[in-house]
């Protein structure tokens, strides 16, 4: 379970050691722990991508970045400071946020980078939201500054946008090649359509847009999103999806110089118009809104990394122990993603491939998860609501989800 419980388990045959040991080892600041990741990973996705079910797949390979959160209930942690939380109703909160980048081919996700965020706060007398009572009882650590815990905390106080590029700049590195980055619309932007879309990329974004002040230029005219939604329902340019249950409108525009198409869907006649932006100008509107539902894989990714894993439960108060804890749980899950893989989705030597279709099974967790999702679906539809938020809310704060998910988790392991 952790490092205190070594001593006297079964696994003490290993290492003749007490646990010290393992917290030395987190400690460690000369563990290049980015590098051991990025090692993992490459053997994992090479295997992996060899496989008939791989190879093909009617899936397109994705990256997702988000954020989230990792609360902390000591005070003393090293950099440790208030940061913002999305989840309805929390407010700030006293923590990190960890951004990271996930790859997914539709039935595998694996966890490639991540970045420890901080906020500087907003008050000059209160840096991270904290007295100064807290600031100077924090934990400090005289490091070389050439040390690789050193150049992981020169990441904290970057934005995410920067951290992001650099993520992706290391994947590419690794060619760790992707068809389509997911982001929700904090990183849909000007500076990230730019990026993926740099001279020599073969990548594409695909991202929700605020219906704010941004403008598009459609059809030579400067357009926010809510102003392009209003214009195509007034020239009854909306259609209804049955098979999907919405209504959906799609135009072109062109936006930081790039020409990008854009997607409206509405859940309901009274529903908020969401939209999403692609770089990708061969999209279709259903075949934009089925790729960009991958981006779910990453909340079931942190679910279950912090429930089954203990992502972010580290209370070590050394930023470098943070730093390797979590990239431990990261591998963890991979490894973890590869072994199901391997048992749960192909046909040993892939030999009906040819012959049927279904020869890839869905788990007992993903045939729940789409029941989930249908009636979500129907309730947004019913009460006109939208469906991100109504489900982003329901996994977030319903506690009954949360029991039915835990009952899902005990099924797997028995199935």
């Amino acid at each position: 379970k952790n490092a205190a419980n070594y001593v006297g388990s079964s696994l003490q045959s290993l290492f003749d050691c007490h646990k010290d040991m393992f917290y030395r080892v987190l400690s460690n600041d000369r563990i290049d722990w980015r590098h051991i990741l990025r090692y993992v990973n490459k053997k994992l996705v090479l295997a992996i991508s060899v496989r008939s079910d791989a190879r093909n797949s009617e899936y397109p390979v994705c990256m997702i970045a988000d954020d989230t959160d990792i609360p902390k209930t000591g005070r003393k942690g090293e950099m440790l400071g208030r940061v913002y939380s999305h989840v309805a109703g929390r407010g700030s909160i006293l923590g990190h946020k960890g951004l990271f980048l996930c790859r997914t081919d539709g039935r595998t996700q694996m966890l490639v980078d991540f970045t420890l965020q901080g906020e500087e706060g907003r008050v000059a007398s209160k840096p991270q939201g904290l007295s100064k009572k807290d600031i100077d009882a924090r934990y400090n650590k005289e490091r070389d500054a050439e040390s690789k815990v050193e150049k992981r905390k020169a990441e904290y106080f970057k934005d995410k946008i920067s951290n992001l590029k650099m993520m992706l700049n290391r994947a590419s590195i690794e060619h760790m090649s992707f068809d389509y980055l997911l982001v929700d619309s904090w990183f849909t932007c000007k500076e990230m359509v730019k990026y993926i879309r740099r001279k020599g990329s073969k990548a594409h974004l695909l991202g929700m847009i605020k219906m704010s002040k941004t403008k598009y230029a459609v059809g030579g005219e400067e357009m926010t999103a809510t102003a392009i939604a209003s214009a195509m329902t007034k020239k009854k340019a909306v259609k209804y999806s049955r098979s999907h249950k919405f209504y959906y409108f799609e135009t072109d525009a062109v936006f930081a110089g790039k020409s990008v198409k854009l997607f409206f869907y509405r859940f309901g006649k009274k529903g908020e118009w969401k939209a999403l932006l692609s770089t990708d100008t061969a999209l279709t509107p259903f075949k934009a809104y089925q790729t960009y539902s991958m981006r779910w894989a990453i909340e079931v990714v942190f679910h279950e990394c912090k429930s089954l894993l203990k992502l972010g439960k580290c209370q070590c108060r050394d930023f470098g122990s943070q730093i390797a804890s979590i990239s431990l749980n990261m591998l963890q899950y991979n490894l973890l993603s590869y072994v199901k893989r391997f048992e749960s989705y192909e046909t040993i030597g892939g030999l009906f491939r040819e012959i049927t279709e279904q020869t890839v099974e869905l788990s007992i967790t993903e045939k729940i998860w789409g029941l989930i999702r249908e009636i979500v679906s129907a309730i947004a539809d019913f009460f006109s609501t939208d469906f991100d938020e109504l489900l982003t809310n329901i996994i977030n704060e319903n506690k009954q989800l949360k029991a039915m998910m835990g009952v899902v988790q005990q099924l797997q392991l028995v199935a």
